[in-house]
């Protein structure tokens, strides 16, 4: 048995050549970024292989509860706690590993407008000639949250006749790029994803939504051990300056 230590802090991780697995991962596109700087450190660490589907997470949970095997899920927390309810995943004690709220951004050199408070940035969205977030249809929980809080705005008519949605599992700030809207409202991490644009700030905290995202592994995984490796790193002090990095809070451990 060799040990592998990740980690300034210590955290040591059991690997040998015997159990080294490919993990057939589901993740959402909150940590794609992160995970993209994160996996080669991470597969270098466990001995594993990571093979990623990206989507939203009520795409991918809808996989697995249609029947599609898996070995780890990255999800937010109601959705893998979903699944575990419903019997098709296994959740563990230090499944949570990190949360994330909601940013504003603009294409690259354009105005930032004021969005410090609840009125200013309603009347930022009315201002613009196009805004930009995920679909509320696809499930995924930014969107579904932005088109609540529109409605809560008061103002949901006026912005859904210039709301501009990006490809199912796709990232909002990607609109601003190519000129088809003038603000992406999207989880912090996917906005930060985007090359080309450039973060206006957070919504007003009176507004905001933390989301909560935790980790588990799939009801019938033969590779349990590994998979839990994985779930361990995601703790490790390397995944915690990750997830800083690209606007993600690491859970307190």
């Amino acid at each position: 048995m060799k040990l592998i230590a990740a980690g300034c802090a210590g955290l040591l991780l059991a690997v040998s050549s015997g159990n080294a697995a490919e993990l057939k991962t589901f993740a959402t596109i909150a940590v794609e970024s992160t995970f993209e700087d994160m996996v080669p450190k991470l597969e270098a660490a466990t001995g594993d292989k990571l093979v990623i589907s990206w989507a939203t997470a009520a795409m991918l949970s809808k996989r697995v509860q249609d029947g599609e095997a898996v070995d780890v899920l990255i999800l937010t927390k109601p959705a893998l706690e979903g699944l575990a309810k419903d019997g098709k995943a296994q959740v563990q004690p230090d499944s949570v590993f990190a949360s994330t709220g909601i940013a504003v951004a603009v294409k690259g050199g354009a105005a930032k407008p004021d969005i410090s408070t609840p009125d200013a940035f309603k009347r930022a969205l009315l201002e613009a000639r196009s805004v930009a977030f995920s679909d509320p249809a696809t499930g995924a929980a930014s969107g579904v949250y932005i088109a609540k809080l529109m409605e809560r705005l008061g103002i949901a008519d006026e912005i859904k006749r210039k709301t501009k949605y990006p490809p199912a599992g796709g990232f909002a700030a990607t609109l601003l790029v190519n000129g088809e809207a003038d603000l992406a409202i999207q989880l912090e991490p996917e906005i930060v994803s985007v090359q080309g644009v450039e973060k206006v700030g957070s919504l007003p905290a009176e507004l905001n939504n933390v989301t909560v995202l935790a980790a588990g592994l799939g009801k019938d995984t033969k590779n349990e051990e590994a998979g839990l490796r994985v779930i361990k790193y995601l703790h490790s002090p390397e995944a915690v300056a990750a997830f800083r990095a690209h606007g993600v809070a690491p859970a307190a451990n």
